[in-house]
């Protein structure tokens, strides 16, 4: 999760997360360069120890117009390929459907036949010593860790966004539509995220959090809910 004072991406837990953070890294990159390119001619020019009185040069312009394309390649082949993962979802182990309201998230275990609850925000008052504010919920997402969970995704009133961000996942929740991400928690852990979609007074207030677990602790866990 965030901490205090935090620049960077939360830790990655997921593939698809790596790979965000990989192309944020790629980018910041590439724009350093040019910004620097970009101040290193300004500071040329402003100190006079470049000027031209040339007013047509056509190998400049190709330079301009060559370099800037590259650099747009550079950046769209990876994004596109990171899209196409975010978009690809083969033979999911586990098929979640989480449904949002005003303001809390119900989940379904669509592999079960009565695997279902809401997951409300605990109250402060509430709170358990060492728990985290406005984060902790009464009821959490289990999943198996390294297994290929399918989140499908929808809302009962307005639009909700379900996110993640350390398994990477973010999906709005329009009322009448289903939409659809995938995630593979590579590690054990509790993943907290919130809705990200303005949608009312207690937009603030309906968190969500992934725990991963082994899959012996999902089974066991799974038996005693459904029962």
């Amino acid at each position: 999760m965030a901490n205090h004072s935090q620049l960077g991406f939360q830790d990655a837990s997921s593939p698809i997360m790596e790979e965000l953070v990989e192309f944020h890294d790629h980018a910041l990159m590439v724009a350093l360069a040019i910004c620097s390119l970009v101040l290193y001619l300004l500071t040329l020019m402003l100190t006079e120890k470049l000027s031209s009185s040339t007013v047509n040069a056509q190998e400049v312009e190709l330079v301009w117009t060559i370099l800037p394309a590259i650099v747009l390649i550079m950046l769209a082949l990876p994004s596109l390929q990171i899209l196409y993962m975010m978009d690809e979802i083969h033979e999911p182990d586990l098929t979640l459907k989480a449904i949002g309201h005003q303001w809390y998230w119900s989940y379904e275990y669509t592999d079960f036949k009565d695997l279902m609850f809401d997951s409300y925000m605990i109250p402060t008052a509430d709170l358990p010593l060492g728990h985290y504010r406005l984060l902790e919920v009464d009821h959490r997402v289990i999943v198996p860790m390294e297994s290929p969970v399918r989140v499908i995704v929808t809302a009962d009133d307005v639009l909700h966004s379900w996110a993640v961000p350390s398994l990477g996942v973010k999906t709005d929740a329009i009322p009448g539509r289903l939409n659809q991400t995938s995630f593979v928690a590579t590690r054990p852990g509790v993943f907290y995220g919130q809705c990200s979609e303005i949608c009312g007074a207690n937009h603030s207030f309906m968190p969500i959090v992934v725990e991963s677990a082994p899959l012996a602790y999902f089974e066991s866990w799974s038996t005693l809910i459904s029962s």
